[in-house]
C-alpha cells in the first residue's frame, strides 16, 4: 500500500517533473552511474526518503534492452516485491502508471554500493575491496541474510537472475546490507532462451551460458555460492583465498562443483556448515 496521500496509482506527467512537485529530489541516477537505461530517483517527502525507478527516457536506444524490454523488467520486479518480504529487501510501495512507463516506489536504504567497474575492482578505497577487509564473520554474517533471502525467493518459485555485487548495498556503520534491483529473477524452472544470459561471469551459473538449458533452483544455489567466492575469498575457488571456516569451504566447493539438487538442500548444509 501506498502512504496515505503520498503517491497515487497513475500520473499524467513525467515521473521527474511530479517527483519535484511532491518534494525533493535528492538523487538521481542515470546513464553516469549505471546502463541500463533506466532512471532513478531519490525523493523525501514529509521528511521520509524514498527510492523511485523508472525505465527512463522511450527515446533511449542506447542500451541493450529498448524502452518495453526496460519496463517489462519493471513490472517483473513490482510483481516480485508483491509476492516476498524480507528484511534485506526495500519495502516495496506500489507501481505508478506514467506516461514514460511504469514507476516503481521502494522505500530509500543507505548503504554503499558493492559493484564496482572492473578498472578500480582492486582499489582498496572502493566499497567492493573495503566490505572484502572486512573481518570474516562480519561478512559471514552479511550472506547468512543474502542466503535467507534466496531461500525466500526460492519458496516463491523466483530464480536468480543477473545477480551480482552491482544488487548489494552495504551500510558499514549499521553492517547492514541491502539487496536491490531483481529486476531479472523469473518464476522458474525455465529455459535459458538467451544464450549468454545476462549478469557478471564471476558470478554466473554454466547453464547461463547454454541456449536451452535449464535455469532453476540449483543455477540459484550456484551463483549464491559463486557470490560467497567472490565476497570471502578472491573469486577462485582455492582454499587459501577462503577466509571462511572448513566447513562452508566444503559446502560452496560443491555447491561449484558436483552441484546441490537444489537451492533449500545447498542452504540446509550451509546452515549446518554456519553452527
Amino acid at each position: 500500500m501506498f502512504p496515505t496521500g503520498v503517491f497515487p496509482t497513475a500520473i499524467d506527467d513525467q515521473p521527474v517533473r511530479y517527483l519535484e512537485r511532491l518534494g525533493e529530489v535528492f538523487a538521481r541516477f542515470g546513464a553516469d552511474t549505471q546502463d541500463s537505461g533506466n532512471v532513478s530517483y531519490g525523493v523525501a517527502v514529509d521528511g521520509r526518503r524514498y527510492f523511485v525507478k523508472t525505465a527512463g527516457d522511450p527515446a533511449d536506444t542506447t542500451p541493450y534492452l529498448d524502452f518495453g524490454g526496460r519496463a517489462a523488467l519493471l513490472r517483473n520486479a513490482a510483481r516480485l516485491a508483491e509476492t516476498v518480504r524480507h528484511p534485506l529487501l526495500p519495502a516495496f510501495h506500489g507501481l505508478i502508471e506514467s506516461p514514460s512507463g511504469p514507476v516503481l516506489v521502494y522505500d530509500w536504504r543507505e548503504g554503499e554500493h558493492l559493484g564496482t567497474p572492473s578498472a578500480r575492482r582492486n582499489d582498496p578505497d572502493t566499497a567492493f575491496q573495503r566490505f572484502r577487509a572486512l573481518p570474516a564473520e562480519e561478512i559471514l554474517a552479511a550472506l547468512d541474510g543474502l542466503l535467507d533471502l534466496h531461500l525466500v525467493l526460492d519458496a516463491a518459485g523466483w530464480v536468480e537472475g543477473d545477480f551480482y555485487d552491482g544488487a548489494l548495498l552495504y551500510d558499514f556503520g549499521r553492517r547492514s546490507l541491502t539487496v536491490v534491483d531483481l529486476d531479472s529473477y523469473r518464476p522458474g524452472p525455465y529455459r535459458n532462451d538467451m544464450g549468454r544470459m545476462f549478469g557478471s561471469s564471476r558470478f554466473m551459473a554454466p547453464e547461463e551460458f547454454s541456449l536451452g538449458a535449464p535455469i532453476d533452483s540449483r543455477t540459484t544455489a550456484y551463483v549464491m555460492a559463486r557470490t560467497v567466492l567472490v565476497l570471502l575469498a578472491d573469486g577462485t575457488s582455492e582454499r587459501d583465498a577462503f577466509r571462511g571456516p572448513d566447513t562452508v569451504y566444503a559446502v560452496v566447493q560443491e555447491a561449484v562443483t558436483t552441484r546441490f539438487a537444489g537451492y533449500s538442500a545447498f542452504h540446509q548444509a550451509w546452515l549446518a556448515a554456519r553452527v
